[in-house]
């Protein structure tokens, strides 16, 4: 399946605030990417000013290889609950932007080990396929179970 995957990367990016706990965001970012796969994920550390001035720090990271991405799909299927699947289907034209698929996890939750859509200080997910067609895409997502 994962020869056949067509997706070029998954980004994952979260935003930490001054007053966060790095381990703990790292916690939440992991939740994404299975125990035995973890190291092999590196999160970057891009420093930045807020909209105030106060210091926030970008934990992102691109993902490439396939076995970790089709893992990441495979945890988002079994984390969304079918209410959350359902939403996403409906709402799929507005996450979908030239071939790229964006999606918000609640980062609290995601820090409990809990995957749930979230819009509230979230963790980005960003799902970049090499073909923007819709079909590609719905095809993609209803073979890993995120669409029912």
């Amino acid at each position: 399946m994962s020869s056949t995957l067509p997706i070029a990367f998954v980004e994952i990016r979260a935003f930490m605030h001054a007053t966060e706990d790095e381990e703990k965001v790292l916690t939440a970012l992991h939740c994404l990417i299975p125990v035995e796969l973890v190291e092999k994920v590196v999160f970057k550390k891009i420093s930045q000013a807020g909209h105030y001035g106060n210091p926030i720090t970008i934990l992102e990271a691109r993902i490439k290889e396939k076995s970790i991405i089709q893992a990441v799909l495979e945890r988002l299927a079994n984390g969304l609950s079918i209410l959350e699947k359902e939403q996403l289907s409906s709402e799929m034209v507005q996450h979908l932007d030239k071939g790229k698929f964006y999606l918000r996890l609640d980062k609290q939750s995601a820090f409990l080990g809990v995957v749930r859509l979230g819009l509230s200080d979230p963790i980005h997910l960003k799902i970049q396929f090499k073909k923007s067609d819709l079909e590609t895409i719905v095809n993609v997502f209803k073979r890993f179970g995120m669409f029912p």
